[in-house]
């Protein structure tokens, strides 16, 4: 395997709140594919930075009445404390207000101008009469002008996903003072994405290139436009005084907007790096590079980083990304989080409760995928699944065959003719442990595909030390060896184990690794006809006593969680408003009546797996699904066209009613029905989906 060498970044925390659980999933994705990429032996930097600029830090600076240096140099603080905390290793968390990200701002617009890209009109902008001042796009608020949905922000739809202008929306008034916005004209400054130069690169790089996730390939098509038309509007890049950033050269009183130096704060962080390491900058990022480039984040900044951010990069002469990885966001127990339910729930709280980052690390993990999906954290199965599977799978292994290695045999596992026989065991019955599958969904970020096949693993390690039985083997005092091998057998498994799970549980392996006495554990590499025995300790191996390595989540520790959490959504008029507004709970449905056990056992619910998922030509509403019920495939047409992509439902499983009566439709034979919950409304329905090791066929009871 060739070296590579790796730059990656994730998204720019906004350095006007804490960071909470939801920002989480990013970076515990991005981390854990980092450390993955380490433990290869492959050439890898983590860069990130505080995004620092924008009327947002003015204003809550000039409320708590302190400098905006001051608030984003406290900010820094927090929030790299909240990312340590969860064992986020940046190899540099800097901040967008530096000298190096000024440097590349203005180079990038100065190659521009150059390349007569740049263009100065005037516009009519919205502006507050009472604070005496142009309102930034999030600063106005008002009805979507394209489906008319209220509270929308200035710059985008958060219900169809529109883009616009903040003169376009309806019913207009400042999220500042509240007062109704007047027009002014105002001189600014515009990238011209519209420039065919543009276009046309981005058509081929974000459209058809394979830069991103194929769903998010889509919504670039919808945005740049087929060949031979032109959606693309150019981008304005400056905003008046008063305002926090970087002033744009030659034009007292302009700023840049801060979406154009935010994601110039990951060549400012990295440069920062470059200069304190001695790592060869321009080797990253000039055209030509055959490094490799990775933007995570989230999908509601697809647009300027899928759009700006490159087109940016090519016309200035440097490289464009590898590849921009975008991720869902997280629901709470089905819903958005919130504030009066108590599930709005800061880094620095989960912390501050006592609650183990790792288990939080490890939940995530066995949800993600590489698709754009949301996420939910469901805090029940949280509870279950953590303990289930890290406490009574993995650390199980360990705390039931360490104690007698540490008690009977001095901490020495088998050598010689006990280790020849343990190797004989492990290539007999673990085979299959082999971390290739393993190793595909790390390297393509489908975390939960891993996560399934090692806790496949774990449980057939579990099955083996329990059919051994070493508490009953150590009844007999005549059976020594066998309670040594058996035990070193189980050692070694809990070795392996945890090799592929250190990406997801950093802290848990250095204590594994000093319980182990093993060097650092790298990840293992096993190839063609090689047998799974070459991957253990070696024979005689000491290790030293058992300390436990995890505790079980306690309910209460959770129900703790909540209430610390619960606030009230009482509103002020001296809020600022944040970046994402947090939708309404929705309406809950009356029960309906009540039925017997019989009844309800006349319905056969299956878990089916959606082979293939297709739109219905001439229908509004419907899908046409495939489904793979164990002993048959059926085909249903489901009414949820408006809340999923065909292509990302392709593999997964659901629920379905198996005993349905099938009904002849306009456009097919419907043999069944697929559950889900919600409105059924754009974003608000969503089919269920079994646990982890549900399988097509198994009756759902």
């Amino acid at each position: 395997m060739s070296k590579r060498k790796i730059l990656v970044t994730s998204a720019l925390p906004y350095a006007n709140g804490s960071i909470h659980l939801g920002h989480l999933v990013e970076y515990i994705q991005t981390d854990i594919w980092v450390r993955f990429q380490k433990m290869r032996g492959h050439e890898v930097y983590y860069v990130c930075a505080d995004d620092t600029h924008g009327t947002p830090i003015m204003l809550r600076a000039e409320k708590e009445g302190i400098t905006p240096e001051a608030l984003i140099a406290r900010v820094h603080s927090e929030h790299l404390g909240d990312f340590s905390g969860f064992h986020i290793q940046f190899d540099n968390y800097y901040s967008t207000h530096s000298a190096e990200t000024r440097h590349f701002s203005e180079d990038i617009y100065a190659k521009l101008k150059a390349a007569g890209l740049i263009a100065v009109r005037g516009i009519e902008q919205l502006y507050d009469p009472v604070r005496n001042m142009f309102l930034p796009d999030r600063f106005v608020k008002g009805e979507c002008p394209k489906c008319g949905a209220k509270d929308q922000y200035g710059d985008s739809c958060e219900v169809c996903g529109a883009a616009y202008v903040p003169t376009e929306l309806k019913n207009p008034y400042s999220a500042v003072s509240g007062a109704k916005p007047i027009n002014k004209s105002s001189e600014h400054y515009f990238f011209n994405l519209s420039d065919p130069r543009c276009v046309d690169f981005l058509r081929d790089w974000a459209c058809e290139g394979n830069h991103l996730q194929l769903e998010a390939a889509n919504k670039m098509r919808e945005w740049v436009g087929e060949t031979g038309e032109n959606k693309l509007s150019d981008w304005d890049i400056s905003r008046d005084a008063p305002y926090f950033g970087f002033e744009i050269p030659d034009a007292p009183g302009k700023y840049f907007y801060v979406w154009l130096d935010a994601p110039v704060g990951y060549m400012g962080s990295f440069k920062n790096l470059c200069e304190r390491q001695g790592i060869q900058f321009d080797e990253f990022w000039q055209p030509q590079s055959d490094t490799e480039l990775y933007h995570f984040i989230g999908k509601d900044i697809l647009y300027f980083h899928a759009l700006f951010w490159p087109a940016m990069l090519k016309n200035a002469g440097y490289r464009t990304p590898t590849k921009i990885f975008a991720h869902g966001f997280l629901t709470v127990n089905g819903e958005k989080m919130s504030k009066s339910r108590g599930t709005f729930i800061t880094a620095e709280s989960y912390l501050r409760q006592g609650l183990n980052p790792e288990w939080l690390r490890y939940y995530y993990a066995a949800k993600l995928n590489s698709t754009l999906e949301d996420i939910d954290l469901n805090l029940e199965d949280f509870v279950a699944r953590v303990n289930s599977d890290l406490i009574g799978k993995f650390i199980n292994i360990a705390s039931r065959c360490a104690g007698f290695i540490s008690k009977r045999f001095d901490g020495g596992l088998v050598d010689g003719a006990q280790y020849q026989a343990l190797q004989q065991m492990v290539n007999k019955h673990f085979a299959a442990w082999r971390p290739d599958v393993i190793e595909q969904a790390f390297e393509a970020r489908e975390y939960s595909a891993a996560i399934r096949q090692i806790m496949k693993f774990a449980d057939e390690a579990n099955e083996m030390i329990h059919q051994l039985a070493p508490w009953e083997i150590a009844k007999n005092p005549d059976r020594s060896d066998d309670l040594q091998r058996t035990c070193s057998l189980g050692v070694q498994l809990f070795y392996l184990l945890s090799r592929y799970l250190k990406p997801i549980l950093p802290a848990t392996a250095q204590q594994i690794e000093a319980f182990l006495n093993c060097a650092p554990l790298t990840w293992p590499q096993l190839r063609d006809a090689q047998p799974v025995s070459n991957l253990l300790l070696p024979a005689g191996h000491k290790i030293n006593t058992y300390q436990h390595l995890m505790t079980r989540i306690d309910p209460k520790q959770i129900d703790a969680l909540i209430a610390a959490n619960t606030q009230s959504l009482a509103p002020t008029a001296q809020d600022v408003p944040i970046r994402h507004a947090e939708k309404k709970q929705h309406a809950v449905a009356p029960l309906a009546e009540t039925i017997s056990i019989d009844e309800f056992s006349k319905i056969d619910l299956r878990i089916a797996k959606i082979v293939n998922a297709e739109h219905v030509p001439g229908a509004e509403k419907l899908l046409k699904l495939t489904l793979d019920i164990g002993s048959e495939q059926r085909v249903v047409f489901a009414g949820i066209k408006s809340a999923y992509d065909p292509q990302l439902l392709k593999g997964r499983l659901t629920v379905m009613v198996a005993n349905l009566a099938p009904r002849q439709m306009k456009f097919g034979l419907s043999e069944g029905m697929v559950l889900a919950a919600g409105s059924g409304n754009p974003g608000e329905l969503f089919i269920l989906s079994p646990d982890t090791g549900a399988q097509p066929g198994m009756r759902v009871k």
